[in-house]
């Protein structure tokens, strides 16, 4: 069934004349209720089948903007009352969660808690209302996603529709594809995925059809009614209600079946919608092959048997590592984040992190672990730990779907493990071990691992969610244990078709040449069915067997993967990981900020003062030229904005410390810039965004916050005689607020230049508005900022 959602609410209202400056339009669902019912019955008319409440901005850390954050109950009630005096008993009711504005740690100043408890307070009061569903949207970060699909989920029983807005380049602004998207929410419980805002319906059809290929989960879509343009002075969207309508059934064929509009769409494109739909066929889906995906934040990795295998990297766990457990309990995690960078670098695309060190907190040591890691790298997370409360900490921290090792057939493991895998949409590695002990061979390992099957099976849990071990004893021990293992392997293969895994060095403990050992048992195990291997990636005689082995199993066609390495002698191993200390002080130090090793910044800058490196030179051949080079990548999609603000975080801890070794002299500094969100406009994340990265690279920043008057930008860039000033619209109604900025600017005969930027913005907006420059993003912003100084 093809249901339809209404479209914008806001222009309407505006157009009505109820948006008056320094009004909260979630007001006046209590103020004006009947205006409210009123919009809601123009779409009913039109044809929607859900209408969505007047609550995007309604959640407590929002409305603190306007000093309501105490009457978010009372509001959200009324909205979804408004809601129902027109909606009736057929038309469904969508309870509106909008973004918090702001970003969780580390992106942002927010702790993913407080984000929680904002939206629990805001579903709660929704679905109280009589809310039919919750529809988180507009969200431009996985993060925030999971906090208020998680808080929905434990205080409603309500259907949740999720969706992201992606930018052009077909991700959100903090990295996450469609694809990691529909892994990640799909495994949380998400019962709708879509998307909405930012594009317009052309745009939207091809991430469309990468959700709908990626879950089984229904599709919605609300784009816009294509890019805004400035006429006349005002901003208007391009696509009308006919042009609109007619995508309509694109985007079914490409797996939507709930359609709708969002920003300038009105009753009459949602009618179009309708009309474009009326005589459609319903489209029919084929159910989807469910395979093992795990997620990060901006990557998804499969682990399949048809598939080339996946390196687990086991290096991040301080059992027998003295050196790495005693910084783990004095709380450095220097070691840890160089370890999942040099592994990843190794070839590993999964990282093992286990924080089993006696006398610490682990669960706190777990989330901050992967917090840091889920920031530097892109490699899907495996949670190690045999404590549930650490497991937890670890799993609400990480922005993706982790893999959780491991859930063996002992009671209190199956009884804590298993809710805690579908609480967090993690998958499960299968440890066949049972209160008894541990089955030798392949038919009890086998009778073990359907209890576990069962058991997660029975709680929630389907194909695809499942990694099995193979549980690898020392052959020294017992001269079939390699028999054992590799029939294992293959009963796992003939009996589920689930992909497997195993750690391998214990294989030849107590032999001598144990790599002779480890590297032929793995080229065996990869021939019986071995998938994702948990191993020390810097290995290179495991590596040259894993090579050969793609090769001879098919899986490197015509060994062409293998003839490269083999010829260019290119085998990843820890000697091919570029070390710091085999580096200029400058090539560190620029290295470091590449990759946000703010930690290391210290050490590295005491030898460069050492060695009497200018300062200058300091921040432009290593600060500035790291910052050029990541600017780089990220325009080229290779970096996302999580390894931006890492890097500009360790930008700034250099600059400190080189301020505080050769303090500035009046007038000296990169420049002053000025930097604002309009009147009329409450949004400031992107702002902020550009701030941190300014401050960061050394500008004098003035930041005067959102909802910021013509007249107080213009008195405090000339009272500091400003270099720059830096205006940021997201709102299409409060665009025009930066054309009076700019007209009083040059009516003071001030000089600054103008950089205007934000969601709504383009380069032919920017020249009608007679702005200096347009920035797509915070990182074409800094280099803007950065030319402007430089000439």
């Amino acid at each position: 069934m093809i249901h339809i959602f209404d479209g914008a609410m806001g222009t309407i209202l505006q157009q009505k004349g109820l948006l008056a400056p320094g009004y909260c339009p979630e007001l006046l669902n209590v103020d004006k209720p009947e205006e409210i019912t009123a919009v809601h019955q123009q779409y009913i008319d039109a044809g929607s089948t859900i209408i969505e409440t007047n609550t995007f901005g309604a959640s407590p850390l929002k409305l603190a903007h306007y000093n309501l954050s105490e009457r978010a109950r009372e509001i959200n009630i009324a909205a979804v009352k408004a809601a129902r005096a027109a909606a009736g008993d057929k038309i469904k009711i969508a309870g509106s969660m909008g973004p918090t504005g702001k970003f969780i740690k580390p992106l942002g100043d927010l702790d993913f808690e407080d984000a929680y408890e904002n939206y629990k307070v805001q579903a709660a009061a929704l679905a109280e209302g009589g809310a039919d569903y919750i529809l988180i949207e507009t969200s431009i970060d996985l993060q925030e996603m999971r906090a208020a699909l998680l808080a929905a989920k434990e205080v409603t029983k309500l259907p949740v529709i999720c969706q992201l807005s992606y930018s052009e380049d077909g991700r959100t602004v903090t990295g996450t594809d469609p694809q990691t998207a529909a892994i990640t929410l799909d495994a949380m419980g998400a019962d709708i995925i879509g998307i909405n805002c930012s594009l317009g319906p052309e745009q939207l059809v091809p991430i469309v059809k990468i959700l709908s290929e990626n879950t089984e989960k229904p599709i919605s879509v609300q784009p816009n009614a294509g890019l805004p343009q400035l006429v006349n002075g005002k901003t208007t969207f391009p696509m009308g209600p006919e042009d609109f309508g007619n995508w309509a059934p694109k985007l079914v064929q490409s797996g939507a079946t709930y359609i709708g509009g969002c920003c300038g769409t009105s009753p009459a494109h949602i009618a179009a919608i309708k009309d474009a739909l009326k005589d459609f066929p319903e489209p029919t889906f084929k159910p989807l092959r469910r395979r093992l995906m795990l997620s990060s934040r901006s990557k998804t990795v499969v682990v399949d048997k048809e598939l080339p295998t996946v390196l687990i990297g086991e290096r991040i766990n301080p059992t027998g590592r003295k050196k790495l457990a005693a910084e783990i309990k004095d709380g450095s995690f220097l070691s840890v984040k160089k370890e999942a960078m040099d592994q990843v670098k190794a070839g590993a695309k999964l990282l093992d992190v286990n924080m089993g060190v006696g006398g610490i907190d682990q669960a706190k040591a777990m989330k901050k672990a992967i917090t840091e890691i889920s920031q530097l790298t892109d490699a899907p997370l495996v949670i190690d730990t045999s404590d549930p409360d650490v497991l937890e900490a670890g799993l609400r921290a990480y922005p993706g779907r982790a893999l959780i090792n491991s859930v063996s057939a002992e009671k209190e493991r199956l009884r804590t493990f298993i809710p805690l895998a579908i609480k967090y949409g993690a998958a499960i590695l299968c440890l066949p071990l049972t209160d008894d002990g541990i089955p030798k061979t392949a038919e009890e390992r086998l009778k073990v691992m359907d209890i576990i099957i069962s058991e997660a099976k029975k709680a929630g849990l389907k194909d695809g969610d499942f990694l099995l071990d193979g549980l690898v004893m020392t052959v020294a021990a017992d001269q079939y244990a390699c028999a054992h293992v590799l029939n294992t392997l293959r009963l796992y293969r003939e009996k589920y078709g689930y992909p497997a895994t195993m750690g391998l060095s214990n294989i030849s403990f107590g032999l001598p040449n144990r790599p002779l050992i480890n590297s032929t048992f793995f080229a065996m195990c990869l021939a019986a069915g071995l998938d994702a291997p948990i191993m020390n990636p810097y290995d290179e005689q495991m590596q040259n067997a894993l090579m050969a082995s793609m090769a001879l199993l098919g899986k490197d066609p015509n060994g062409k993967d293998f003839s490269t390495n083999e010829k260019n002698l290119s085998v990843p191993k820890k000697a091919a990981v570029a070390k710091q200390e085999d580096l200029t002080p400058l090539e560190a130090i620029k290295q470091a900020v590449i990759e946000g090793n703010a930690d290391a910044m210290p050490e590295l800058l005491e030898k460069a003062f050492a060695d009497n490196i200018d300062p200058n030179e300091l921040t432009e051949k290593a600060l500035t030229a790291a910052m050029n080079e990541i600017g780089v990548d990220f325009g080229a999609g290779r970096v996302f904005l999580p390894q931006v603000l890492l890097s500009a975080e360790a930008m700034r801890s250099a600059f400190n410390i080189i301020k505080e070794k050769y303090p500035a002299k009046e007038g000296e500094g990169k420049g002053t810039v000025v930097l604002a969100t309009v009147k009329g406009d409450v949004h400031d994340l992107g702002k902020n965004i550009v701030g941190a990265l300014l401050e960061n690279s050394g500008f004098n920043l003035i930041d005067l916050g959102k909802d910021v008057p013509a007249e107080e930008i213009v008195a405090t860039a000339i009272k500091n005689d400003a270099d720059i000033v830096g205006l940021c619209a997201l709102m299409t109604t409060t665009m025009t607020e930066i054309d009076e900025v700019i007209r009083q600017l040059k009516e003071s005969g001030n000089t600054s230049k103008v950089i205007v930027g934000g969601a709504a913005l383009t380069q032919d907006y920017a020249d009608e508005a007679g702005a200096d420059y347009y920035a797509q993003d915070a990182v074409i912003a800094l280099n803007i900022a950065n030319d402007i100084i430089s000439k």
